[in-house]
């Protein structure tokens, strides 16, 4: 089981889409600053996710998901396509529009 997801910068409202099997652990990572792509945006929240039975389908959604490139385009998908829940990922955050930096 993989999950794929979308993270929002809280200081910027940047986002971030990726995959992994654990959800908690790589939130954990992106948040700690252990992550070099995501560590000058931190603190992330989680704002979408979804879960594939596997790797090659997780890695086809995340592929999409990254040519979406604009924050409206990125928004309106969220809106659209409601995350999954389940007990054992992160709550997830009220997604923000960006007007100005």
């Amino acid at each position: 089981m993989y999950y794929v997801y979308i993270l929002q910068s809280v200081p910027t409202g940047q986002f971030y889409k990726g995959i992994s099997n654990d959800l908690n652990r790589r939130f954990h990572e992106h948040n700690s600053g252990y992550e070099k792509a995501t560590a000058p945006f931190v603190p992330w929240n989680l704002v979408w996710y979804t879960i594939k039975p596997n790797k090659s389908e997780a890695m086809l959604l995340e592929s999409k998901l990254k040519n979406l490139t604009s924050n409206l385009r990125i928004i309106r998908f969220i809106q659209k396509y409601k995350p999954v829940g389940g007990p054992d990922v992160p709550p997830l955050a009220e997604v923000r529009i960006q007007t100005s930096r």
